[in-house]
């Protein structure tokens, strides 16, 4: 079997590979970021009525600055991004499947000030009429060398999960800057943002049909067990 080879942070890096072993894939864990806290100012919660939040990472590296904002309700990008704002004491007024602009139509008319709690790098979001949001960074991604025992395997053959952007353009500096063919390896992403931001010269780039690790690790699964003649042209699609 095609190796998959796992390179998000933890948690969840933990979380996805006992997930792909479990669904009987080879899963390789390569956390290739470290997540760090950032330094962030605190805020008046009467300013605000809801939190927006796009990652159980908020919660994890936030520190003191959430212990005043636990009295504001979360709508969480995710279960995993719900349990962990449960965990840590908050209220969820709505959880999504993957998607933060898809959240945004979900929320209650009473909050229309959203605080945007969330990592150095996102993406931009598009705001419903009427609705207002502010935005602290709390922690950010920093990228990881690969390591040889993971650029050996990408000399190979395999397929990588990518969870973000940040993991797509990473991966794809590091397969140039080591020389390592591409055309022999193909990627499944969370999102058709994340996939095109792999750019071109891979193997295959599909994309999740739903913006959650499930869905992700559906295509992987359905990747894996498919014949693959190395150096195919690339084939993006939507999964």
């Amino acid at each position: 079997m095609v190796p998959l080879v796992i390179i998000r942070p933890e948690p969840g890096n933990e979380a996805s590979t006992m997930a792909a072993r479990a669904a009987g894939l080879d899963a390789r864990s390569f956390p290739l970021f470290e997540v760090v806290a950032k330094s962030w100012e605190a805020v008046a919660p009467d300013r605000y009525d809801a939190l927006l939040i796009g990652s159980t990472q908020v919660f994890l590296q936030g520190g003191r600055g959430l212990g005043a904002l636990r009295g504001l309700p979360v709508y969480a990008v995710g279960e995993a991004t719900a349990a962990a704002a449960r965990s840590a004491g908050f209220a969820v007024a709505a959880s999504g499947t993957g998607s933060l602009q898809a959240l945004l139509g979900e929320l209650d008319p009473s909050h229309r000030r959203l605080l945007r709690l969330a990592g150095q790098e996102r993406i931009a979001l598009s705001l419903p009429g009427g609705v207002t949001m502010g935005e602290r960074v709390v922690y950010a991604s920093q990228p990881r060398p690969l390591p040889a025992e993971l650029e050996a395997l990408l000399r190979q053959s395999a397929i990588a999960l990518l969870h973000s952007a940040e993991a797509a353009h990473h991966l794809t500096a590091e397969c140039v800057r080591l020389g390592i063919r591409r055309a022999p390896l193909r990627l499944a992403a969370l999102s058709l943002r994340i996939a095109a931001a792999a750019g071109d010269g891979w193997g295959e780039v599909a994309a999740a049909a739903h913006p959650e690790d499930k869905a992700l690790l559906a295509l992987a699964r359905q990747m894996c067990q498919e014949t693959w003649p190395a150096g195919r042209p690339n084939a993006s699609n939507a999964g």
